[in-house]
């Protein structure tokens, strides 16, 4: 049995990390001769790196809109410490702690405030855990002023069409899903956990958190990877690729691979990249969870979170068939005081091999100036290609061509 949970966040992305853990109590149920749901609101998202989903929202009666990700790997409501003390609200500190990839701490609470989101939808008596989000920050290039998790989606059905970016709520009671995609019926506590069988020449099954505000494919345990032999077999192709992770509690090692398939409902990918960490604070309750599903393999479906009724519904959408991102380049890049930051170079990387040192400051990628680490990400990732990225180092300008490798 999965244990419950108040709130786990988690977020990887270009080599950083970032989770939150503590606790809490599950959903109600869909009751018997409860009326049809009713479409409350639709409003657009902002579709980030790998598909991560920002909404915009405010707060109680404050004017100022906030960013907020859309995280059911979230089993409670967050904000940032910097945006709570910008807002003035109350702290309240309860002694109550979260824990995380690298360790744990303690976090305070805004209490009793009320989310208001596009559409007229007011969402009350919510409390905020508060934590630092500087470094999610960092790594999209704007401002994340929170994440939104069961709190919210406990009350409502959820739609969310990567077609159409936009997301629709409802009431809950009886809805139709529609027709062409599978209904899941995860465990449902304050995270929802599906099973996922995979397959790496040996097969093996587990069940994994659905992470909708994790910017990967997959992310797994290594003592579940280990327990299960799940890459003892794997073929000389298969690389273990050292990367590096940051967290909200510091930084830790990671490694990227292949598996050569997994299923989520009654659909199949192949050769999917995965993540591996040792999992020091038992974040993902292994053995009754592998690691979890992220949104860049959830966004080749439209969703439905019907935590209500325990129910999420997921149908093909037009990504369907996106490619997989294979590359790597060994970089570690964040947007730090208005400027993208080469915060690191892995050993024995590409990079490292170009002459790219920490502190160099990406100036552009390719001719793009931007200045948007969003796109220069994109840009770095057609595996097999090379790019010319202008840096400066020590006040002066320079162009390095950098190959960029597949992990395949």
């Amino acid at each position: 049995m999965v244990r419950r949970f108040t709130s786990i966040f988690l977020l990887v992305l270009a080599g950083s990390v970032c989770l939150i853990l503590q606790a809490s109590a599950g959903p109600g149920n869909v009751l018997p001769g409860q009326p049809k749901a009713r479409l409350i609101t639709s409003f657009p998202f902002q579709e980030l790196s790998n598909g991560v989903i920002l909404i915009k929202g405010c707060i109680d009666d404050k004017p100022d809109s906030l960013n907020f990700i859309l995280d059911s790997g979230s089993g409670g409501i967050g904000l940032d410490s910097a945006t709570c003390a910008y807002l003035k609200l109350p702290l309240t500190h309860s002694g109550r702690t979260i824990r995380g990839i690298g360790g744990k701490k303690k976090v305070p609470y805004a209490n009793d405030n009320t989310l208001n989101l596009p559409g007229g939808l007011q969402v009350d008596s919510l409390n905020f855990h508060v934590s630092d989000y500087e470094l999610i920050s960092e790594v999209y290039g704007i401002k994340i002023d929170g994440l939104i998790g069961y709190s919210m989606l406990k009350r409502y059905i959820v739609r969310i069409n990567y077609d159409t970016h936009i997301i629709s709520v409802y009431t809950p009671g009886k809805i139709k899903y529609g027709h062409g995609g599978d209904l899941l019926k995860p465990i449902m506590f304050a995270i929802p956990a599906i099973p996922a069988p995979l397959r790496n020449g040996v097969s093996t099954a587990s069940r994994y958190y659905f992470d909708t505000g994790a910017g990967l494919c997959m992310l797994l345990s290594e003592h579940f990877v280990k327990d299960s032999s799940l890459l003892a077999k794997r073929k000389r192709w298969q690389k273990v690729i050292p990367t590096e992770g940051q967290g909200l509690i510091g930084r830790l090692n990671m490694s990227i691979t292949v598996i050569k398939g997994m299923k989520v409902g009654k659909y199949w990918f192949e050769d999917v990249p995965i993540y591996l960490f040792n999992d020091i604070s038992n974040v993902m309750e292994y053995p009754e969870l592998g690691g979890l599903i992220g949104i860049d393999l959830l966004r080749r479906f439209n969703i439905t979170l019907n935590y209500p009724a325990g129910e999420i519904y997921i149908i093909p959408n037009t990504h369907f068939y996106d490619p997989f991102d294979y590359s790597y380049t060994g970089l570690v890049i964040y947007f730090i005081d208005g400027k993208v930051r080469i915060t690191d170079v892995m050993k024995g990387s590409p990079a490292e091999k170009a002459g790219f040192q920490p502190g160099d400051l990406l100036i552009a990628v390719n001719n793009n100036f931007s200045n948007n680490i969003q796109q220069y990400r994109e840009l770095l990732k057609n595996a097999g290609t090379k790019v010319s990225l202008i840096i400066m180092r020590n006040k002066e300008l320079q162009i390095i061509k950098l190959p960029i490798k597949s992990i395949l």
